[in-house]
């Protein structure tokens, strides 16, 4: 057995901070308020700065503020504000450096526009004035010309043309599409985070002249319209084409996943084929020289996966080659976790390098997410970064010599660095979080692997409190990610650091269905989950009790999304634990069939549909078995969640324990979607977290806490 214990840079006895002579303190739920997050980091064309978001908490309006800052990439430079925000993102510098495109949207309610801000100085100017706003601006290589998208249409702007209207009036136009009934004609008709779909909409390409010194905004152009969406849009390199990535067939949820390359002149006209693969195609980037194309993507197999590993792949002259045939690992970065920035993008494009003879993308390994360089002749697959954390976004310089990154791990939320790609060096360029870290005493984290039922290896960490001691017994939670193609690793989870805070021992494994530890590793669960995985999760639970310090009855089970629905599972299986809260879930996989915002038309997870095939739909629900609970539960739902509506879930679990009067709680959170854990309002992400430690408190600690009493 494989142990790696990774001792944090802060120790786990409090201590004096040197001369501040400040005491370290157990971090905190409320330390949430206090988090910065880095993203969209862009570096200049010159490679001598990065431009970024900075994401900060709002704590009076409860809402998350943006703001574009850069920094020097010589190190040792303070970095500085370039916004004021409060919504301002996705910065992409002009070809010359000298300005940077930026959307912002000035009020809550205001639709983003691209601004142009001059790094020479002065105020932002408005550049784009549409009904329903404008993408993140993708700049032509001479400069004078930005492209993006947005789903206005000729309704909007023939409205707009007649005239502006009186408040009284656009109240009255709010309230009638409000009350308005919705005719549905497609099986997907909402979707999370997004709301009801409008089917009349959809997202074109547009183009606005940058035009210098400019008082007004410019007059924007549509290049593309029909009944389909456009998205990754990349200039040619001389810069007379838009090529584009879309799916264009009505209803695609009934195929296998299959989006092409496309092209449409820059000055408008006739749409063309570039690249058909029979699978979809993701991040396309031409070559130096313009005659090749890069992506990720694959080609659909003979038969429908549950999990179907990103590839990266060249096409040349009509051919197209496979180059990480033989790298069973993912293209991407594929880490769960709950810090991620709220607000904002990660970039992660596929870059070539000057000579064209190899890209450059970010991989997932074993739970670290890392630079690779791909040889495009030999394949051959060489490490640009390594360690024990996520590249979780990052651009690069038009000659692939230097990359601006946002790299967190399992002791920092996030910061942005510099890469030198031939030296291979890593420079951290920013310290959002140290002040209000330097205050902190972290729990231990330790790395191990087991084996588990039938020899398979299993990944897992330990969270251990601060001021551990092996003599003691501690209560233990066992955490269960989402997805269930993800997986946990080395990013940075303030839910479990805060548990191990609170005296908690934390485990956190990958069971089999996660990624990054090869296809067949995350394909296995096809048609088998719940299953082997609920096993997997058990072998974990018994290494750790093996070790001498876990109170066996005081363990408590918790988990989001997919992870809600292993806790449900868990709960019926076995009663070893003496608490469950589980969150965002699936509990009746037939109800989840009829009302999740995406079909399971296809063969992916169920051999056929419920009405065809019902016994395998309630076999693996675990609400089908609830009268085998024991254990007392709290559930957690947002109630505006499409993707694991609580009705199937949560409510389902809840309304069937107290039919049998056992002991069950809800929390439901008002205007929270499925990504309450991660973007939802701050102050509900603090309450959610109050919550999960409260019930456990109560029920593996003995603590008097009357909030879940029958009121």
């Amino acid at each position: 057995m494989k142990r790696r214990t990774i001792q944090t840079i802060f120790f786990c006895l409090a201590i004096s901070s040197g001369s501040l002579g400040v005491e370290r303190r157990p971090i905190t739920e409320t330390d949430l308020l206090k988090f910065q997050w880095v993203t969209d980091p862009q570096i200049s064309p010159d490679g001598r700065e990065v431009a970024y978001v900075l994401v900060a908490v709002n704590e009076k309006e409860d809402r998350y503020d943006t703001s574009l800052w850069a920094v020097a990439t010589s190190g040792g430079a303070q970095p500085r504000r370039l916004t004021a925000g409060p919504r301002d993102t996705s910065p992409r510098w002009s070809p010359d450096g000298r300005t940077i495109a930026f959307l912002r949207a000035p009020g809550e309610k205001d639709k983003p526009q691209i601004h142009l801000l001059s790094m020479s100085g002065g105020e932002a100017r408005k550049l784009t004035d549409l009904p329903r706003g404008a993408g993140g601006p993708e700049w032509s290589p001479d400069g004078k010309t930005i492209a993006f998208t947005s789903n206005t249409n000729d309704q909007d702007l023939a409205e707009r043309k007649s005239g502006p209207k009186s408040p009284q009036e656009l109240e009255k136009k709010e309230r009638d599409e409000k009350n308005k009934p919705r005719v549905v004609t497609r099986a997907v008709y909402r979707f999370n985070n997004q709301g009801w779909l409008d089917p009349t909409r959809h997202s074109h390409i547009w183009t606005v002249p940058v035009v210098e010194h400019a008082t007004e905004p410019a007059e924007a152009k549509q290049l593309t319209t029909g009944r389909y969406n456009e998205a990754n849009l990349v200039w040619s390199r001389d810069g007379s084409r838009i090529y584009f990535t879309s799916t264009r067939v009505d209803e695609p949820y009934y195929d296998a996943p299959d989006s092409n390359l496309y092209f449409v002149p820059a000055g408008g006209g006739e749409i063309q084929t570039v690249i058909d693969i029979d699978g979809p195609i993701n991040r396309p980037e031409p070559s130096p020289d313009g005659t090749r194309f890069a992506f990720v993507g694959f080609v659909n197999p003979a038969q429908r996966q549950s999990h179907t590993n990103d590839e990266l792949f060249v096409f040349a002259q009509g051919k197209t080659t496979n180059l990480t045939a033989d790298y069973d690992y993912e293209a991407g970065s594929d880490l769960a976790g709950d810090q991620r920035p709220p607000r904002g993008s990660l970039p992660a494009p596929i870059v070539w390098t000057r000579d064209g003879r190899s890209v450059i993308l970010v991989t997932t390994e074993k739970a670290r997410s890392n630079l690779v360089r791909v040889d495009v002749a030999s394949r051959k697959v060489e490490p640009l970064t390594t360690g024990d954390h996520d590249v979780m976004g990052y651009t690069a310089t038009p000659d692939a010599s230097k990359f601006a990154l946002a790299i967190g791990d399992a002791t920092h939320i996030g910061d942005i660095y510099v890469l030198d790609a031939k030296t291979k060096k890593l420079t951290q360029l920013t310290r959002v979080n140290e002040d209000l870290f330097s205050q902190l005493q972290l729990p231990q984290l330790e790395e191990f692997w087991y084996t588990t039922f039938d020899g398979q290896k299993i990944n897992g960490w330990i969270v251990r409190p601060p001021g551990f001691q092996s003599g003691t017994k501690y209560p233990l939670i066992l955490e269960i990610h989402g997805g269930p193609h993800t997986a946990y690793g080395y990013t940075f989870y303030h839910e479990m650091l805060w548990m191990g805070a609170k005296g908690y021992v934390v485990l956190f494994v990958n069971p089999r269905g996660s990624t990054s530890y090869g296809q067949d590793f995350a394909n296995v669960i096809q048609y088998r989950y719940p299953g082997d995985d609920y096993k997997d999760l058990m072998a974990g639970v018994d290494e750790v009790l093996k070790r001498g310090y876990v109170d066996e009855k005081r363990m408590g089970v918790t988990g989001g999304s997919g992870g809600g629905l292993l806790t449900n599972w868990t709960v019926t299986q076995t009663d070893r634990f003496a608490a469950a809260v589980s969150q965002r879930s699936v509990a009746d996989w037939y109800a989840f069939w009829n009302t999740a915002d995406f079909t399971l038309f296809t063969p992916t997870w169920f051999r056929k549909n419920p009405y065809q095939d019902p016994e395998e739909f309630l076999s693996r629900s675990p609400v089908r078995y609830v009268e085998k609970i024991t254990t007392p539960m709290m559930f957690i739902e947002g109630d505006e969640d499409y993707r694991t509506p609580p009705g199937q879930g949560g409510e389902a679990m809840f309304r069937a324990l107290k039919a049998q009067k056992k002991t069950a709680v809800m929390v439901s959170f008002p205007g929270e979607n499925h990504e309450l854990s991660r973007s939802g309002k701050p102050s509900h992400r603090v309450e959610r977290l109050q919550h999960i430690v409260n019930w456990f408190d109560k029920y593996l600690q003995g603590k008097k806490i009357d909030l879940y009493d029958l009121q």
